[in-house]
């Protein structure tokens, strides 16, 4: 991890920021509250597609840059095809139909030392970090992003939040408590591949939200078709001040995989309404006993005014507390998709005509066939 950059460190960084965007910062464009989402549409994008070099997939986390009016997402190739990057688009939508997404940039998101991320294969332990990056946010003040990673438990690699410039320079990275460094042990710390999943900024640009995925080794089992389970979210300033950390309780998961089968749960990602107010989206897999996977979505909305903070609890075992209270906003099962797939990714978009907010979600197929890319449609009813 690096240490945490100075004052004026931090302001060089967000003039260059500013320079290289050439943009003024951003006005909000999210919805303070959210009552319902109305579906408006699906596009897909082809399984295996090229784009400028790259294969397309793995789409985990999307944000709209309302300043140049492009969505950007993020793959989650460990730099197995090529090097860890993220896309920009177009989507083409109005209240009444979505028509078309179109890719218009790639860009590799680089390391501190200027290299791009390595894939496990060529990792040197010590040099650099293999990435697995989960989701990614425009900064509201200029445009330049930020993105996360989950780590890698087996290779002893921490999961990170960091700030780059728009054609993926690297800025600086968000200190981060020792509470989320990984343990090879399993012992405490994040689990593998259930770190950070979702990060998401306040409207107005001064704090952020970062979740895990699932519950820390020390924080109890992971979720069952019996029994939920807690997961922490985390409010952070810029320079990475905690301000407040809840519990999530999460579901249980929904239907019985088939003998010998894997399932899960977990939040798949965050959106901030407000300092206070988040809606979080809730994916469970579960296999059959053919193989095949079934997913369940849920988006939930909750609110940290009545929940105690747990930042100071080092284990959530016997500890007494109020987790966040979630109320359900939609069961994606409710809209009777042909395939509801691996949704990873959460934004408010452009306002619709009416004034209503758009919310846009993104599916990470995995690289596999039997998956796909899919982008789905919301108006915001406030």
């Amino acid at each position: 991890m690096k240490p945490a950059i100075s004052t004026l460190a931090c302001a060089l960084a967000t003039l260059a920021a500013l320079a290289f965007s050439g943009c003024a910062p951003l006005a909000p464009r999210h919805a303070d509250t959210v009552s319902q989402l109305r579906f408006i549409g699906e596009q897909r994008l082809p399984w295996h597609q090229h784009y400028q070099g790259t294969l397309v997939g793995g789409l985990s986390g999307i944000d709209y840059d309302a300043a140049n009016d492009e969505w950007v997402m993020i793959s989650d190739d460990r730099s197995q095809y090529n090097p860890a990057r993220y896309y920009r688009a177009k989507l083409a939508f109005d209240r009444h139909e979505f028509t078309s997404v179109r890719l218009t940039g790639v860009h590799t998101l680089l390391q501190p030392d200027g290299t791009a991320y390595p894939s496990k294969a060529a990792y040197q332990p010590g040099v650099g970090a293999v990435p697995d990056l989960e989701s990614m946010r425009v900064d509201p003040r200029d445009a330049s992003i930020w993105y996360a990673s989950e780590g890698d438990v087996r290779l002893g690699l921490d999961p990170f939040v960091r700030h780059a410039t728009r054609d993926g320079r690297y800025l600086a990275t968000l200190p981060l408590p020792p509470m989320f460094s990984v343990t090879t042990q399993r012992i405490s710390g994040p689990r593998n591949n259930q770190a950070f999943e979702g990060i998401s900024f306040t409207p107005d640009g001064n704090t952020l939200w970062v979740s895990l995925e699932g519950p820390m080794y020390q924080d109890g089992p992971e979720p069952d078709p019996q029994h939920g389970a807690p997961a922490r979210i985390t409010h952070f300033t810029r320079e990475g001040k905690m301000l407040g950390q809840y519990v999530y309780p999460l579901d249980p998961i929904p239907a019985r995989p088939g003998p010998g089968k894997a399932a899960d749960n977990g939040i798949s990602e965050i959106l901030a309404l407000s300092d206070s107010k988040l809606l979080v989206l809730e994916r469970a897999g579960v296999q059959a006993a053919d193989g095949s996977y079934r997913t369940f979505v849920r988006i939930y909305a909750v609110d940290s005014a009545d929940a105690t903070d747990v930042r100071q609890l080092a284990t959530l075992k016997d500890a007494s507390f109020t987790p966040l209270r979630k109320r359900l906003v939609l069961d994606l099962d409710s809209l009777k998709l042909p395939q509801l797939d691996n949704l990873e990714g959460m934004a408010f978009g452009p306002r619709l005509d009416g004034g209503h907010a758009s919310l846009v979600l993104v599916s990470d197929d995995n690289f596999n066939q039997a998956e796909v890319t899919q982008f789905l449609l919301f108006e915001v009813i406030p």
